[in-house]
């Protein structure tokens, strides 16, 4: 996942750190195969900035003979860069992998409390020696870019494809089962601790996000990869995890939990919506079409953004997104009777009466949509939400005119 701008961490000084640091590569000079470079996964814990929030990993090398040990990191990205906003917000990001002094890049990890465990892999020596090849070739500046895609080409991914092809292809099948979690049940799980970024994610992922996650796809999320490299096996059969410590504490509140999604909290807060508006309607009528204005400029705003993704970006799982059956562009249409409302000078006509109705018939179809896809798009509960909402309003003026 995104983890951070291409710069210089802050350089380590306590002692204990070091003393630590010098105790890890210690032990890669213990472990067997002294000859051959040691391999091993770093696993970052989530962090508190937006873009920190899946994780990171990378892939430490360690020459026994030296003592020296190199982290090849692929979550580098540099903001700087001349259109890099313009590219981030089309879905056309660059990354790229960064060769550092492994004290170099856990500094910044140790400095802002991020737990960071090491995983030493149990490989055979001429496998070693081709995968730390492999990593030098790929951190030359003219091979170290690559195209990023947060779910499918990220920094957890390339850590799980370059092991994959060290082992001559026998991960990926190790990794075949799922436990059917979806894109969209780990983007929002992670992002839970920041509302906005959860109900970005939630709003604006489309029903590509929404299909179940085989464990190699869920190693998207570094936490999951370090999961199943412990459950893994060598080409002749060993664990593939020789050894694994963690090496820096975690300071911050640990990752979030699987939770599972429960709908009728939802309808209940539609139906008080719902009787809410209802009422201001026939008390404060102006009051209520002060609400209205505001709920449709919303749900306007909400779906061009999502039209925008589908149609202007690259961000493929935000494509298609049935939301915009719930919150949909047609409510734009409503705004100028909203205002005539809030004004008090018409009643609203008959055109304006029967938009009211389109919101309402639009989420019903959302609903029969989701009902008849064999994956559907988890917004069952957006649809129970704002179906009593949308039905209230149209309700209140969609009959006949306020007197």
């Amino acid at each position: 996942m995104p983890e951070r701008a291409a710069r210089r961490p802050a350089r380590a000084s306590r002692l204990g750190w070091r003393l630590l640091l010098a105790a890890v590569l210690l032990l890669a000079a213990w472990l067997p195969a002294a000859a051959a470079p040691r391999i091993a996964v770093l696993t970052m814990q989530p962090g508190e900035i937006f873009f920190e929030r899946f994780g990171h990993n990378a892939i430490v090398v360690a020459d026994p003979a030296t003592g020296e040990a190199t982290s090849y990191n692929f979550g580098y990205f540099d903001p700087g860069e001349p259109g890099f906003v313009a590219r981030f917000i089309r879905g056309d990001m660059q990354y790229q992998l960064a060769a550092l002094p492994l004290e170099q890049d856990l500094a910044y990890y140790r400095d802002v409390g991020r737990g960071v465990d090491i995983q030493w892999l149990d490989l055979a020596p001429e496998i070693a020696a081709e995968l730390a090849g492999q990593l030098a070739w790929n951190a030359r500046p003219e091979n170290a870019r690559y195209g990023y895609d947060y779910f499918l080409d990220n920094c957890s991914t390339r850590v799980r494809d370059a092991l994959d092809r060290a082992l001559g292809g026998t991960l990926r099948p190790q990794l075949a089962g799922s436990r059917g979690s979806t894109y969209r049940s780990e983007a929002t799980r992670l992002a839970r601790p920041a509302p906005w970024m959860w109900l970005g994610f939630d709003l604006g992922l489309g029903p590509a996000s929404d299909r179940p996650l085989s464990l190699w796809d869920e190693a998207f999320v570094p936490m999951r990869l370090q999961d199943q490299l412990r459950r893994a096996r060598t080409p002749d059969g060993h664990p593939l995890v020789l050894h694994e410590e963690r090496i820096l504490p975690h300071r911050l509140p640990p990752e979030p939990a699987e939770k599972p999604r429960r709908s009728w909290p939802w309808l209940l807060g539609g139906l008080v919506l719902a009787a809410a508006a209802t009422w201001m309607a026939r008390i404060r009528p102006r009051l209520a079409a002060g609400a209205a204005l505001s709920f449709w400029l919303l749900c306007t705003v909400l779906a061009a953004l999502m039209l925008f993704i589908w149609l202007g970006t690259d961000h493929r799982f935000g494509w298609a997104n049935r939301n915009l059956l719930v919150l949909s562009p047609l409510c734009a249409l409503l705004l100028p009777g909203a205002i005539r409302l809030l004004r008090g000078r018409r009643r609203p006509g008959a055109v304006f009466r029967l938009l009211l109705w389109v919101p309402v018939g639009t989420t019903v179809m959302a609903w029969f949509v989701h009902g008849l896809s064999r994956f559907p798009q988890q917004n069952l509960h957006w649809i129970l939400l704002l179906l009593p909402v949308h039905a209230a309003l149209a309700w209140a003026w969609g009959r006949r005119p306020v007197s």
